[in-house]
C-alpha cells in the first residue's frame, strides 16, 4: 500500500473497526455468560473462560490503546489464534469465537496476505482442536470440518471483496488527487502564459507607438535645430510636428496605462480605417518631406483590424525613416474577396529579409496572426521593399 493510499485505507478500517467493535462488546459478553450457565461445571469450564478473557482482553488492550507497544496487532491475532485452538480442543463456543471475529483477520491483518495467513492459521488451529478433541469421527469431517471450511470461505470470500472496494477507492481517490494536482500546474502554467502574452502586447505596442514616436521626434528636433538659422519656416513646422507627436504620445500612453489599447492619432474606437492611415501618412510626409502616393480604399473595419492595419503602417513608415533611405513610399489599402490587403512600398535601399532580426517585422506577424492574418515581406538590396498585410474579414460593413 502504497503513502498516497494509506490514509483512505486506514480510515476504511478505523470506520469498519469501530463498528464492530461494539458488536463484539455484546457478542463477547453473550459468549462468556453462555459459558458460565452452559457448559457443565468443571476444569474445562474454568479453562474456556480463561482462553475467552485472554482474548477479550487483548482485544480491549489493542481497542483502547492502539498504540501500547506490547498487545500489537498481529499479537492480538496470534492470542486468537491460540484461543481458537484451545476452545475448539475443549469443545466450548470456539465456533461462535471464529464467527464473531472472522472480521477481525481483515481489519487487524491489514493486508491481503497477513489476513490470509492469520485465518489460515485460525482454521487449522481450531480444525487441529476438534481432530484432538473428536479423533478421525464422522462427527469431525461432516460438521465441524465441513462447516469451518464454508465459515472460512465466506469470510475470505467477504474479506477480498472489503479490500477490492478499498483499493478501488483508493485508486479513484489517487486519479482524483493526480487529476487535481495536473489541473492546478495547467491553471499556473496558463497564468503564467498569459502574463507573458502581456508582457509582449505591452511590449509590442510601446515599440508600435511610445518608441516610434519618440523616435520621430528626436530626428525632427535634429532637423529643426539644424535648420533654425537657413530655414527657419520649416524648423518652426518640424517644431509643430514634434509637439503634435509627443502628445499623440501620450495619449497612447495613458491609453496602454489604461489597457485600452485604442488606436494612436484621433482616438477613434471605430469606423473608417481610410482616414486613421490617411493622418498618418500626411505627417509622415510632412515630416520626412518625402512622397506618399495613397490608394485608401473606404473601409470600416473592427476596432482590432483597424489597430492592426494601423500599426504595420505605422512600423513600416519608421523602417522606411530609419533605414530605406527612400524617396517615394507607396500605401494600397483595398478590400479583396478574401479581406482586408494592406501593401506599403517604397524605392529605398532594400534588405535581406532572411537576415532581419529586428522586432518590429516579427510582432506585426505576430499581431496580424491573432486575428488570422498573415504578413509578407519581399525586399533585396537595391531594390526597395514591399510589406504586404492580409487580415480575413468575414463582412465589409463590419464594425
Amino acid at each position: 500500500m502504497t503513502a498516497l493510499t494509506a490514509p483512505l485505507a486506514d480510515t476504511f478500517w478505523a470506520t469498519s473497526l469501530r463498528r464492530w467493535n461494539t458488536v463484539c462488546r455484546v457478542l463477547f459478553a453473550a459468549m462468556a455468560v453462555g459459558l458460565v450457565t452452559t457448559a457443565p461445571a468443571g476444569g474445562s469450564k474454568y479453562q474456556s473462560l480463561a482462553l475467552l478473557g485472554c482474548v477479550v482482553a487483548c482485544h480491549a488492550v489493542l481497542d483502547r490503546f492502539p498504540a501500547n507497544p506490547v498487545v500489537r496487532p498481529h499479537v492480538y491475532l496470534a492470542v486468537l489464534v491460540l484461543g481458537l485452538g484451545g476452545l475448539a480442543y475443549l469443545g466450548s463456543s470456539y465456533a461462535a469465537l471464529f464467527m464473531v471475529t472472522l472480521p477481525h483477520y481483515w481489519m487487524f491483518g491489514r493486508t491481503p496476505r497477513a489476513s490470509m495467513v492469520f485465518l489460515g492459521l485460525a482454521t487449522g488451529a481450531t480444525l487441529a482442536g476438534s481432530l484432538l478433541r473428536q479423533g478421525w469421527s464422522a462427527e469431525f469431517f461432516g460438521e465441524t470440518t465441513v462447516s469451518t471450511l464454508i465459515v472460512v470461505a465466506v469470510g475470505v470470500l467477504i474479506g477480498l471483496w472489503a479490500h477490492s472496494v478499498v483499493e478501488q477507492s483508493t485508486e479513484r481517490a489517487r486519479l482524483i488527487e493526480e487529476l487535481e494536482r495536473t489541473q492546478a500546474r495547467l491553471s499556473e502554467a496558463y497564468q503564467r502564459q498569459g502574463a507573458a502574452d502581456e508582457r509582449e502586447r505591452i511590449a509590442r505596442d510601446i515599440h508600435d507607438t511610445l518608441a516610434q514616436g519618440f523616435a520621430s521626434i528626436i530626428v525632427l528636433a535634429e532637423a529643426a535645430r539644424a535648420g533654425l538659422a537657413d530655414d527657419p519656416g520649416r524648423s518652426a513646422r518640424q517644431l509643430r510636428s514634434i509637439e503634435s507627436t509627443a502628445r499623440d504620445n501620450l495619449a497612447e500612453a495613458r491609453e496602454l496605462v489604461a489597457s485600452a489599447g485604442q488606436p494612436g492619432p484621433g482616438g477613434e474606437r471605430s469606423g473608417s480605417v481610410a482616414r486613421t492611415l490617411r493622418r498618418t501618412l500626411d505627417r509622415f510626409a510632412e515630416d520626412t518631406q518625402l512622397t506618399v502616393d495613397a490608394d485608401l480604399a473606404d473601409l470600416d473595419c473592427d476596432q482590432r483590424t483597424r489597430i492592426a492595419l494601423l500599426r504595420c503602417t505605422q512600423e513600416s513608415l519608421a523602417n522606411v525613416r530609419k533605414h530605406a533611405r527612400a524617396s517615394t513610399v507607396g500605401v494600397v489599402l483595398v478590400r479583396r474577396p478574401y479581406g482586408v490587403e494592406l501593401e506599403i512600398t517604397d524605392d529605398g535601399t532594400g534588405f535581406v529579409v532572411e537576415e532581419s532580426a529586428g522586432f518590429g517585422l516579427d510582432g506585426m506577424r505576430k499581431r496580424l496572426a491573432e486575428l488570422g492574418g498573415r504578413l509578407t515581406v519581399t525586399s533585396s538590396v537595391g531594390d526597395g521593399t514591399r510589406v504586404l498585410a492580409v487580415i480575413p474579414v468575414a463582412d465589409e460593413g463590419e464594425a
